[in-house]
């Protein structure tokens, strides 16, 4: 990204009044930012492009509330399990109960609201299709095999690996609005989906598979997961995550990285938290050894611009739904996370784990 391209922003108000606010907002860190552009009076079409500039940029100075905001969120990290009680489902009432025609605009038919897999794909479904058809033969999948999906969203891999592979699939979420689409997309299908936590699956199965739910368990659940999954898991099965990694709020981190992070668990994903490649390596040491790891996160830059499309193209027909800054906010999440996975500062992986045999 040059750094000419933050000079070419286009503003829709071409009055003297919105450019001195389009350099203001060129200033902000990213929280402050989103929030200035969340109840501005004109547009930036060239969002995008703005957002990569200053993910880029090395002068990368958070103002005292942004300090203050990361000193609070690493105090109530350490002192609060966010991820227990009634916090389980505050991501679900806060964003995939937003409305599934929302989703249903923004997303592919198959409503795969992850990563797409663009190796050759032309299209959105087609690279959604393509990372479903990758993930069912990493599995290695067998006719009858009973398979666990652990996040399985609105049911797109349940469907797809029950109509291709002949498998049985168990769908967990904790979105009522997610199960009930879900049970409708998989009618006649062996397929089973719950609203249950995952730590109160009690099911053994030939495979296990979670496509970017990790994100929600967060940093002090992350050995309960990998726990569950092993539990639930056969003696020498595979199970394949699919997860979104950044270093975050740590030595390591940029600090716009890290603003950008605080807006996002404001507003978009409550209790967030995306691990480390290290922590996706921790199960290792615990009954799990790695077959397999593959990065292919500058996919996801396709995969939310397309995204980002879809929603401002329906805009029209579901603003009455929602209000403008909501429209704002949206397009700043989107936009946000794909100048993140153009940087390579945030990679999306699978990684392939078997469990190994329990000693005899």
């Amino acid at each position: 990204m040059s750094s000419s391209s933050a000079n070419k922003i286009v503003v829709t108000d071409s009055s003297p009044a919105s450019q001195q606010q389009v350099a203001a907002l060129k200033a902000l860190p990213p929280f402050e930012l989103a929030e200035a552009y969340a109840s501005a009076d004109f547009e930036i079409p060239n969002l995008y492009e703005l957002l990569c500039d200053i993910f880029s940029s090395s002068k990368q100075r958070l103002s005292p509330a942004g300090y203050g905001r990361l000193v609070k969120h690493i105090i109530n990290s350490k002192l609060y399990n966010a991820q227990t009680g009634k916090g389980i489902f505050e991501v679900a009432d806060a964003h995939y109960n937003l409305g599934n025609s929302l989703f249903e605009c923004m997303l592919d038919p198959s409503m795969s609201y992850t990563c797409g897999y663009w190796e050759r794909a032309l299209t959105l479904e087609q690279s959604q299709s393509a990372k479903l058809d990758l993930c069912c033969r990493k599995l290695q999948l067998k006719p009858g095999m009973r398979v666990l999906d652990i996040g399985c969203g609105w049911g797109n891999f349940a469907r797809f690996a029950a109509q291709r592979y002949q498998v049985h699939v168990t769908g967990l979420t904790i979105s009522e609005e997610q199960a009930r689409y879900a049970r409708e997309n998989c009618t006649g299908l062996p397929v089973d989906i719950e609203i249950r936590d995952y730590r109160d699956e009690l099911g053994t199965y030939d495979r296990v598979v979670s496509i970017e739910m990790i994100e929600a368990v967060g940093k002090r659940n992350l050995p309960i997961f990998f726990e569950s999954a092993r539990r639930c898991l056969k003696d020498n099965g595979l199970f394949l995550l699919q997860a979104i990694s950044a270093e975050s709020v740590s030595s390591r981190s940029k600090p716009y990285t890290d603003d950008f992070y605080m807006w996002l668990v404001k507003y978009i994903f409550p209790n967030g938290y995306v691990p480390t490649l290290s922590e996706l390596h921790f199960p290792c040491s615990n009954e799990f050894v790695i077959e397999h790891l593959e990065n292919f996160g500058l996919d996801y830059t396709k995969t939310l611009l397309a995204w980002e499309r879809n929603f401002s193209a329906a805009w029209p027909t579901i603003s009455k739904y929602y209000d403008e800054p909501f429209r704002r906010r949206w397009r700043v999440y989107l936009l946000g996370c794909a100048a993140l996975f153009s940087l390579r500062i945030t990679q999306l992986y699978q990684v392939l784990y078997r469990r190994v045999a329990s000693a005899a």
